[in-house]
C-alpha cells in the first residue's frame, strides 16, 4: 500500500520509517497538503496528514479522483478535516487518539513555570550580564486555584502535576473524570471556573462549542490578572480578544503553544523573513506573553506512539478496510 506523507520533517521520516510495516510504502513530501499540492498523492491509496494540512471538501474530492481511500492523521485533532465531505466521497479518516498525554501536560506546566518566574526573560538578561531582579517577581503556585477546561487524558495528567505543586483544582468538562475528582478537583460550570481560576489552562478539543471560548464576550468573566494557557487548539482563543485582555490587565500573562492562524507560521524557519501576521506580531511585543511553536507533543515517546498508531491505522485499513481509530461525523457530533 502506497502512502504519501505530507508536511514531512526529518523527525517524521525517522520515526515513521522505524514503525513502518512490510507492504507499506511511504513516500515523503515536505509540502503542506492543499488543493495545489494534492496531486503529489497520485498513485497512493492513502495520505498521511498533520495538523495544518488542508483537508477541505475540494481537497477531499481531488484526493478521491487520484484514488486515495484513506486519510491517516498523525495527530489527535481533526478540526482541519471536512468529515461530512469525507463520508460522502467515501474516504476513511483515522487519527491518533492518544500518544503521550504526559508530553503535552508537562509542556503546559513548563509554560506556567516559565511565565510565572519569568525564566525566558531572566535567561536573556543573564546572557547580557544583567543580574537585576526587578520585573522578575513571581508567585507561589501552592494554594493557587488552577482551572482546567477539558479533563481527558492530558487534563488529568496536568491535574496530577498541579496537585503536586499544591494547587487547588477546578475542572470543567461534559463528563467529570474520577481520577481528577480523586485529586480533589471540584467540577463547576465554565463561568464559575473562569471567575475563580488564578491559572486557567485550556486542554479541550476544538468544536463549535469551544471555538473562541475566550472572546470579547467572555473576557469580563475571567478573574482579573489570570494566567491563561492554551496548549489545545489555536481557535479556542480569539487572539484579538487576548490582546485586548492583555492591554487592560484582565489577562495577567498568556502562554500559547498553538495559534489560530498558525498554519503559515509554525513548523517552519521564518527567521529570515518578514512576519506578515500583524496579530501574532503584536502578541510577541508583550513581555508577559510566552509562545512556543506547537511543540508540546514533541517528545521521543510521543513521536514513537504517533508513528506506531499511524502505521497501525494504515495496516488495519489495508487488511480489513477499516482503520483502528476511525473518525466519523457521528463521532464529531458526540464530541459537541
Amino acid at each position: 500500500m502506497k502512502v504519501t506523507v505530507f508536511s514531512t520533517k526529518p523527525y517524521d521520516r525517522l520515526f515513521l520509517d522505524r514503525a513502518a510495516a512490510r507492504g507499506v510504502e511511504l513516500r515523503y513530501s515536505e509540502s503542506r497538503l492543499s488543493l495545489d499540492t494534492a496531486a503529489l498523492a497520485e498513485g497512493s491509496e492513502a495520505v498521511c496528514a498533520f495538523v495544518n494540512d488542508e483537508l477541505s471538501r475540494p481537497v477531499m474530492e481531488r484526493l478521491a479522483q487520484l484514488g486515495v481511500r484513506l486519510v491517516a492523521l498523525r495527530s489527535a485533532g481533526f478540526n482541519n478535516v471536512d468529515l461530512e465531505a469525507a463520508a460522502e466521497i467515501g474516504i476513511a479518516v483515522a487519527r491518533v487518539p492518544a500518544y503521550s498525554p504526559h508530553a503535552v501536560a508537562e509542556h503546559t506546566m513548563a509554560i506556567i513555570l516559565s511565565l510565572n518566574r519569568k525564566i525566558h526573560r531572566a535567561y536573556n538578561r543573564v546572557r547580557e550580564g544583567n543580574f537585576a531582579l526587578d520585573g522578575l517577581l513571581g508567585f507561589d503556585l501552592n494554594g493557587k486555584r488552577m482551572g482546567i477546561v477539558g479533563t481527558g487524558k492530558i487534563g488529568a495528567v496536568l491535574a496530577k502535576i498541579a496537585a503536586g505543586f499544591g494547587c487547588r483544582l477546578l475542572g470543567h468538562d461534559i463528563r467529570p473524570n474520577p481520577e481528577c475528582e480523586a485529586l480533589g478537583m471540584r467540577y463547576v460550570e465554565r463561568e464559575e471556573l473562569f471567575r475563580q481560576s488564578d491559572i486557567l489552562s485550556l486542554n479541550c478539543p476544538l468544536t463549535p462549542e469551544t471555538r473562541h471560548m475566550i472572546s470579547a464576550d467572555t473576557l469580563p468573566l475571567l478573574k482579573p490578572g489570570v494566567m491563561l494557557i492554551n496548549t489545545s487548539r489555536g481557535a479556542v482563543i480569539d487572539a484579538h480578544a487576548a490582546i485586548a485582555g492583555l492591554k487592560d490587565g484582565t489577562i495577567g500573562s498568556l502562554g500559547l503553544d498553538v495559534y489560530e492562524e498558525e498554519a503559515d507560521l509554525f513548523f517552519e524557519d521564518l527567521s529570515n523573513e518578514v512576519l506578515r501576521d500583524d496579530v501574532f506580531a503584536r502578541l510577541l511585543t508583550f513581555p508577559n506573553v510566552l509562545i512556543t511553536g506547537h511543540q508540546a507533543f514533541f517528545t521521543r515517546e510521543a513521536l514513537d506512539a504517533i508513528a506506531e498508531t499511524t502505521i497501525g491505522n494504515i495496516v488495519s485499513f489495508r487488511d480489513s478496510g477499516k482503520p483502528l481509530h476511525a473518525v466519523t461525523v457521528d463521532y464529531l457530533a458526540a464530541k459537541t
